[in-house]
């Protein structure tokens, strides 16, 4: 997230797989994630804030119907915002960032590297309901510099169309991104964030066939 929040998957089948058809080749590239992001602070009220995050994506150009393909996604370093709307921002906490599960894919599993900044307990991606969720508790002090990990995903694909990887949240009631802003004026005051990509680009689109 490059600028004010700048500045978030083989199995046994897999592995008899033949070469033939596996993913080939891949393919990389560098977005730039514009964040729509509201905060329901208690008092004052909702408060918006645009967030940015820039991220490589790698994955296949074209993949065999049933093969593996591997998608890695490698957020850029960001730092979390000093202040929004005009308040001090103290810590953010309970972030969580969905990565939707492409259609005409399977998960088979997922891995996470790197990262810095985050807090004391590491990252977790978590998968449920076709959504791959990374979380962590934080805190995140207000103005600190943080990379979020590095998440690797093994997928089958399916039996023919395209698998098109991005970010979820489609409004501030479907959010792709959660998390908590503590703020202070005269005393701390903790607003829940709820944040979609606005626009939501697609990052990368593997052919099956």
């Amino acid at each position: 997230m490059k600028s004010a929040l700048r500045k978030t998957l083989a199995t046994a089948a897999i592995a008899v797989v033949p070469l033939c058809a596996m993913a080939t080749p891949a393919s990389a590239a560098s977005h730039d994630v514009v964040l729509d992001c509201q905060a329901n602070a208690p008092i004052v009220g909702p408060q918006q804030a645009t967030l940015n995050q820039t991220a490589d994506v790698t994955a296949p150009e074209t993949v065999a119907p049933g093969g593996a393909l591997t998608v890695v996604v490698d957020p850029a370093p960001n730092t979390v915002p000093a202040d929004v709307a005009g308040y001090k921002i103290k810590h953010i906490k309970n972030f969580a960032l969905k990565i939707p599960i492409p259609a005409n894919s399977t998960f088979v599993d997922a891995s996470l590297s790197g990262g810095s900044g985050l807090g004391s307990t590491p990252p977790k991606l978590t998968v449920a309901n076709g959504v791959a969720t990374l979380s962590f508790p934080g805190p995140l002090a207000g103005g600190a510099a943080f990379e979020l990990p590095t998440v690797t995903a093994n997928l089958t694909a399916g039996p023919s169309g395209t698998i098109e990887t991005k970010l979820g949240g489609t409004s501030y009631a479907d959010p792709g991104l959660t998390f908590d802003t503590v703020v202070t004026q005269i005393f701390d005051i903790t607003a829940p964030t709820a944040c979609f990509p606005n626009p939501s680009p697609v990052f990368t689109t593997t052919t099956i066939g």
